[in-house]
């Protein structure tokens, strides 16, 4: 499996931002904040990190320890073998023509096929997860049959998210684009092509464009690294579409103000789960009756599911994420096509123009 490992420039950007791009108002409310557009390749960090982007205060380690001796971040796992699985799991993965599609892996693993290129979004193929324990459901795609991966975008550093064991499986040539401070991490581990960006920028590779969006969520991997590196949300534009990939996030604002700056969003991956219990999660985590709503506050034509079935990381039964998801859209009434609640292992194409 190779990426094409395009060269980077020798002078690529460097951008460090005096100011919260969330909270720049645009200069045209209709058309959204302004977008830059960065080499490929191009470094992006702050010394003092990325706490001012914090929306809400973070829960204190008392309250979550509280929950965790509880039970109220465990659900019954019982409901596990019902969990949709595919029944043709994609054992060889088709890389197929220029068409636009997304196939569900499982949490917020799919396989975006956009503009001729395949791109991963936050790849967790380990049987396992520090925090998170074992998978519920296998991966819906063998990785072997994956096939040439051609880019891949993270969300942030959480570990279920970004996961040490399935990046090393990846050739150092893969193009990889990152939030803000996190791009050291990728270089540290021999990857060549990293590009680094900020909300409200993006950049190009082979015809598509990569933009970093905001989110509301909060980073960490280690003890001593709260908020030292950015979270975001993805917008992948191609010669025919347009997708929006969520990563994790909260409800807020920026739902709205990302389909000001990308109009005409197709598809929307969406996370609908890990949102019990509430009052400890509501900063982090939409429910699934936010995440339709972000998915319409973003003007987006479709929406499909995300976050849910995977790992066992908040109360709500496992189940009800998806029950919910799917009331909550019968509730706007849209077209119920246009919701995907995709089994894992299952993929869906958009049709062939705008």
């Amino acid at each position: 499996m190779t990426g094409k490992g395009p060269t980077v420039p020798e002078s690529v950007q460097e951008s460090v931002p005096e100011s919260d791009p969330e909270s720049v108002p645009a200069s045209d409310p209709d058309t959204g904040p302004e977008v830059v557009r960065r080499a490929l390749g191009a470094r992006c960090d702050r010394s003092d990190g990325y706490r001012h982007r914090l929306a809400d205060p973070l829960p204190s380690p008392r309250d979550m320890l509280a929950a965790v001796v509880a039970g109220k971040l465990r659900p019954d796992r019982s409901q596990a073998a019902l969990i949709p699985v595919h029944p043709e799991r994609r054992r060889e993965f088709d890389a197929g023509p220029a068409e636009t599609s997304a196939t569900w892996v499982g949490h917020a693993t799919y396989v975006v096929r956009i503009g001729g290129l395949t791109v991963l979004t936050d790849p967790v193929w380990s049987s396992a997860i520090l925090g998170a324990g074992g998978r519920l459901t296998p991966p819906g795609v063998e990785w072997d049959d994956l096939g040439p991966v051609d880019a891949v975008v993270i969300s942030h550093s959480h570990y279920d998210h970004l996961d040490a064991a399935t990046i090393g499986r990846l050739p150092r040539t893969t193009p990889v684009f990152v939030p803000a401070g996190l791009g050291r991490w990728f270089r540290r581990r021999g990857f060549r092509t990293v590009t680094e960006l900020d909300w409200w920028e993006e950049a190009e590779l082979d015809g598509v464009v990569f933009g970093c969006v905001p989110a509301r969520h909060w980073s960490r991997r280690g003890p001593f690294d709260l908020c030292r590196t950015l979270w975001s949300g993805w917008v992948l534009t191609g010669p025919a579409h347009r997708v929006y990939f969520a990563g994790d996030t909260a409800y807020g604002p920026h739902f709205g103000r990302i389909g000001a700056a990308f109009p005409g969003i197709d598809l929307a991956l969406m996370p609908i789960g890990a949102y019990e219990p509430r009052a400890l999660l509501s900063h982090a985590h939409v429910s699934p009756e936010e995440a339709v709503r972000g998915c319409l506050d973003a003007g987006a034509a479709r929406m499909a599911t995300m976050h849910w079935g995977t790992f066992a990381l908040s109360g709500e039964p496992l189940l009800d994420p998806l029950e919910r998801a799917r009331a909550a859209w019968r509730e706007t009434g849209r077209d119920p096509a246009d919701l995907w609640p995709l089994a894992v292992g299952e993929s869906r194409s958009l049709p062939p123009e705008r």
